[in-house]
């Protein structure tokens, strides 16, 4: 499909791969083969609910990039991907989850075919969508090549948006901000969880006029009470109860990019360890923001938050954030800078993070997020505008 119905410019796809192939030469990569299918997407425009099988992106240092996959998905690829269809390989169904044969088979003879036998090939070790079994199959129809660790190289690659990024994520902001506000006006002692997080679904979904809703890359987290003290708890059955906080972290979705946004209400009236806490997170992350400037270093923003709320007695062994942007479950995280006092990765314009110094105590926790953009001059740009506080619901 070329370029019809692909949701970025040409020119925005050949900055992407002229990006790439500079890693690649610096790293001495001839080919570089990606499944992470958020990089699938962000070179070829690939989005297929797919990513269980094997596929993946070949990039030669020439030419436009090939998308390799399954025999039935290769219509998907015909539907979405900006390249001509010679550049749509696939392979026969009968490799899919077989005991007999392995897509990867079908991959080192093409790389073959293609003259890259005995070349450098980087390959992304370190995800999700890359088995151990992948790689093994793939060693042994390329003996003579050499396989390049390339994990995160197109990742680091994704960290500054472009403006065509950026109004993606502008309105999955905007839809973040629906989510939350339609949680905080529906929350109230005897509502069941799953009632809830249905309507936040068909809100994200519905999104807003033409900025409909994706399908996110994390599902609603929405734990309450001593539950809350969990970061990654998601919802069940039970109704929500007074005299408990539950927070709420939901990302809108916007044509696979993400502006991840959570808040905490209490039911009730809170303790008073809980008002000091939030005032205090609500602190730091203004101070977080405040220092989040380009030049600046990721390790200045957690310095920030950790020093306001170290007045109150609180110290995180957590990280308080990392790069974000475009994404396919099971992360909306682009896996590379986080904002912790040990990464000195210097801001530049265009990058964006979600900010979330959540806190998980011993029996309660809440969290106050916000996704931020570095800007040109002066603080991060908040994507969203929903007041950082605890909620109360008295």
């Amino acid at each position: 499909m070329p370029l019809a119905k692909a949701p970025f410019s040409q020119s925005e796809y050949d900055r992407r791969i002229r990006l790439v192939r500079q890693s690649m030469a610096e790293r001495g990569i001839d080919v570089l083969f990606v499944t992470n299918p958020s990089n699938q997407f962000w070179l070829t425009g690939y989005d297929g609910w797919s990513f269980y099988t094997h596929q993946g992106v070949i990039l030669p240092l020439e030419g436009a990039p090939f998308w390799w996959g399954r025999f039935m998905d290769a219509n998907g690829a015909r539907r979405t991907v900006w390249m001509e269809e010679e550049n749509i390989l696939h392979y026969n169904d009968m490799m899919v989850q077989s005991e007999v044969s392995h897509p990867m088979e079908d991959l080192a003879s093409r790389l073959r075919i293609m003259g890259y036998g005995d070349a450098r090939i980087g390959v992304e070790m370190e995800t999700y969508f890359y088995t151990a079994k992948a790689h093994a199959v793939l060693l042994e129809g390329l003996p003579e090549a050499e396989m390049i660790d390339a994990s995160v190289l197109v990742n680091w690659r994704r960290l500054i948006k472009s403006e065509e990024e950026l109004t993606f994520m502008r309105r999955a902001a905007r839809i973040s901000e629906l989510v939350i506000t339609r949680a905080m006006d529906l929350i109230e002692p005897g509502m069941r969880k799953h009632d809830l997080v249905g309507e936040l679904y068909r809100t994200a979904v519905q999104g807003e006029e033409d900025s409909w809703g994706d399908y996110p890359a994390i599902v609603p987290m929405l734990p309450s009470g001593e539950d809350a003290s969990a970061p990654h708890l998601t919802w069940n059955g039970e109704a929500l109860k007074s005299g408990e906080a539950t927070f709420i972290e939901q990302s809108g979705c916007y044509r696979r990019y993400h502006a991840p946004l959570c808040r905490t209400v209490f039911l009730g009236k809170p303790p008073q360890h809980m008002v000091d806490a939030s005032q205090a997170l609500t602190e730091g992350l203004n101070a977080g923001i405040e220092v989040a400037r380009a030049g600046n270093r990721a390790c200045d923003i957690a310095r920030a938050l950790n020093t306001e709320l170290l007045k109150v007695g609180i110290e995180r062994p957590n990280r308080a954030g990392y790069a974000v942007g475009c994404s396919y479950p099971p992360d909306w995280g682009e896996h590379t800078v986080s904002i912790r006092d040990t990464d000195e990765t210097v801001l530049e314009p265009g990058m964006t993070f979600h900010f979330m110094p959540g806190l998980w105590m011993d029996d309660w926790g809440m969290e106050t997020t916000e996704t931020i953009l570095i800007r040109e001059n002066g603080a991060a740009e908040p994507l969203s505008h929903i007041a950082r506080k605890l909620f109360i619901k008295d």
